[in-house]
């Protein structure tokens, strides 16, 4: 929320200058590999009219695949 010339504010501007309300995490935060794999091994991804897998391997390593 913009906040009127002069009013002080609390929230803290990000590197870019923006004010960010305190309770919405950061845009660029890292998603955990497990709230996207939701548990399988293999994700399908659709990207610019192409699928992707994401593939856990048996090392724990991530595949990304056409």
């Amino acid at each position: 929320m913009a906040q009127p010339p002069g009013e002080p504010t609390t929230e803290a501007p990000d590197q870019d200058g923006t004010v960010r309300d305190p309770a919405e995490p950061p845009r660029d935060a890292p998603i955990p590999s497990s709230t996207l794999l939701q548990g399988r091994c293999c994700l399908e991804i659709s990207h610019n009219g192409m699928v992707y897998r994401l593939h856990v391997t048996r090392m724990g390593k991530l595949i990304l695949t056409k």
